[in-house]
């Protein structure tokens, strides 16, 4: 998993950006800005194109990264949550002193280089994090499937068990049917003998 692009906006005006390699990236950016705009969801994960952009949305300030794989969301996410504490960190980049033409803007972009080149070194051990956590969560899918099936499987047995009563009572009625049948058959056989 590589960064190859990030940026910072303030609502659709972005105000640092920076691309490692070659390519149309502002174009899908901006289509993923409206997107987080609209949806104001603190966190979002979106599939454009051959890469995959990732956004931390926080107080009006959205920090936005495009990797090519879908696989790794911890890097992102890590790469996303230190910009933003060191973005924030900072005085001179409040919204009301930062504005794309604001010479802090390029020196931000020294900052985006900075976490994108160390979260890019650090793809080994960001691999083998990936996947425990996808081994973990496969463990909590796997967890809340058997719960699942153990719940449905008491409900069948609670199913079945009223069933077989439901069917002990029917066949009780039954026999319960033919005997006062017997019983009827007797006292008419009884009447019509006495009254010959």
């Amino acid at each position: 998993m590589t960064i190859t692009y990030s940026c910072i906006a303030n609502g659709r005006a972005v105000l640092a950006e920076l691309a490692l390699t070659g390519g149309s990236y502002q174009e899908a950016a901006a289509t993923v800005l409206r997107l987080v705009l609209l949806r104001a969801e603190p966190k979002t994960i979106m599939q454009m194109g051959s890469f995959v952009y990732h956004t931390l949305f926080i107080d009006g300030i959205t920090y936005l990264c495009a990797t090519d794989n879908a696989l790794d969301t911890i890097t992102p996410s890590a790469f996303l949550k230190n910009v933003s504490d060191t973005f924030l960190r900072n005085p001179l980049m409040s919204q009301e002193h930062f504005s794309p033409s604001n010479a802090v803007a390029a020196d931000f972009q020294q900052v985006l280089g900075k976490y994108m080149m160390k979260y890019n070194k650090n793809q080994g051990d960001s691999s083998i994090s990936t996947l425990r956590s996808q081994v973990t969560d496969v463990k909590n899918i796997m967890s809340k499937n058997i719960d699942e099936i153990l719940e449905t499987e008491e409900r069948l047995n609670v199913f079945t068990d009223r069933n077989d009563d439901l069917q002990t009572t029917a066949k009780e009625s039954q026999k319960t049917r033919k005997i006062l049948r017997r019983v009827w058959w007797k006292h008419f056989r009884k009447i019509i003998v006495i009254t010959v």
